[in-house]
C-alpha cells in the first residue's frame, strides 16, 4: 500500500514510524538484539524473556514522589508480584499525562510529563495501525491502555522510537514542534494535564528526557511499558487487586 506523504501537523511519528520501518531495517538489524526482527526483515514481536530473579522486592521504591492513588498501586502490584520479570518498567498514568521510569529493583529513576492520543479510551481500533492517517478519525486517536513489551526501532527519518504496541502503530517518541499552532512544548511546560491530549496515540516525551533516559533503558534491552487505563479499572485491565488486599500482600 502507498502511503502519502504525512505533514507534521498530523504528528508525523505516528503512522512515519509504522510504514518507515523497512527505511531503517538496514540500520535496525545492526543494532536490534537477536529476535526483534522477524522474517524479510519486518520487527516481530519477539517473547520476552524472564530475566534472572534479582533480590525480591516487596514494594515499589517512589523515592517520596507524589503519584496517583491509581500509579502508586500499580507499581507496587508489579514490584510485589514480579510481573516485571526482573527488567525495567515503564508507567505511564494516562489521567495525569505522565510517565515514570523505573529500574530493575522496582525503584523510581525518573518521571516526566507527557502528551498522549486526543481521544479518551483505552482501546485501540483494530487495524488502525494500516489506516492511512488522513482517515483516522479523531475518536480513533486514542493511547491504548495495557501491559506492552516495549523495544526500540526506527522511523522512516531514521530517528530511535520505541515501540509500545506496534501493530497498533503506538511507539514512544521525542515530541517535535515542528508546527507552532499545536503548541507541544508548552503543553508539556504546563501545570495541567488536560492540555496533553493532541497526538495520534503516541506517547510524545520531551527529548532530553527520551535520550536520558528512554533511549538508554531500552539499549540493549527490552523493557516493559505499563498503560494505565482511563475508563476502565486496574482489575479489568491487570488483574490488579483492591488497594486494601495489595497491602495485605505487601511486608
Amino acid at each position: 500500500m502507498n502511503t502519502p506523504a504525512i505533514p507534521e501537523t498530523h504528528d508525523s511519528h505516528w503512522l512515519a514510524a509504522r510504514h518507515g520501518v523497512l527505511a531503517g531495517l538496514a540500520m535496525l538489524a545492526l543494532l536490534a538484539p537477536p529476535g526483534i526482527l522477524g522474517p524479510g526483515g519486518a520487527l516481530a514481536s519477539a517473547p520476552v524473556r524472564a530475566l534472572p530473579q534479582a533480590t525480591a522486592v516487596r514494594s515499589a521504591d517512589l523515592g517520596g514522589v507524589e503519584v496517583s492513588d491509581d500509579a502508586r498501586l500499580m507499581a507496587h502490584w508489579i514490584a510485589s508480584t514480579g510481573d516485571h520479570t526482573a527488567m525495567p518498567f515503564v508507567l505511564i498514568d494516562k489521567r495525569a499525562a505522565r510517565l515514570y521510569v523505573f529500574d530493575a529493583q522496582a525503584r523510581l529513576v525518573d518521571n516526566t510529563a507527557v502528551l498522549l492520543g486526543s481521544a479518551p479510551g483505552d482501546d485501540s481500533v483494530p487495524g488502525i495501525g494500516d489506516k492511512p492517517i488522513a482517515l483516522v478519525l479523531p475518536q480513533e486517536r486514542t493511547t491504548p491502555a495495557g501491559r506492552f513489551a516495549g523495544q526500540r526501532g526506527l522511523n522512516l527519518d531514521g530517528e530511535d522510537v520505541v515501540w509500545v504496541d506496534y501493530d497498533a502503530a503506538v511507539s514512544m517518541h521525542r515530541v517535535r514542534a515542528n508546527n507552532p499552532k499545536e503548541r507541544r512544548l508548552e503543553r508539556l511546560a504546563s501545570d495541567t494535564a488536560d492540555d496533553n491530549r493532541i497526538s495520534y496515540g503516541c506517547i510524545n516525551i520531551p527529548a532530553s528526557f527520551f535520550d536520558a533516559h528512554i533511549a538508554t533503558t531500552f539499549a540493549n534491552q527490552r523493557a516493559m511499558v505499563y498503560v494505565l487505563p482511563e475508563q476502565k479499572s486496574l482489575q479489568t485491565v491487570f488483574g490488579v487487586p483492591s488497594q486494601g488486599h495489595l497491602a495485605q500482600m505487601i511486608r
